[in-house]
């Protein structure tokens, strides 16, 4: 693997941890007032409803970054591999 190789591979994997990082996080402050409406009893329904919208949603989200982050990625390699062949010439 070259130098440019390696260093798109770091940046690609520093950003997809550092994305499910923050979907951690996300979904950590999200939960707390669903939490506080289970706990009253009288949303408990409806905390679940939420649950389930917001966790396909929050999801949907940081798989959109990841996803844009591999296709990137994919990009620099080619940009990079194109500038190695042009540069051989």
């Amino acid at each position: 693997m070259s130098r440019d190789e390696t260093l798109t591979a770091r940046i690609r994997d520093a950003i997809d941890h550092g994305a499910t990082r923050v979907e951690g996080i996300h979904r950590s402050i999200a939960e707390l007032p669903l939490e506080v409406m289970e706990r009253t009893g009288l949303f408990a329904q409806t905390a679940a409803d939420v649950r389930e919208i917001q966790d396909r949603s929050i999801g949907a989200v940081y798989d959109t970054v990841r996803s844009v982050n591999r296709q990137v990625a994919e990009l620099a390699s080619d940009l990079l591999g194109a500038g190695r062949d042009e540069a051989a010439s």
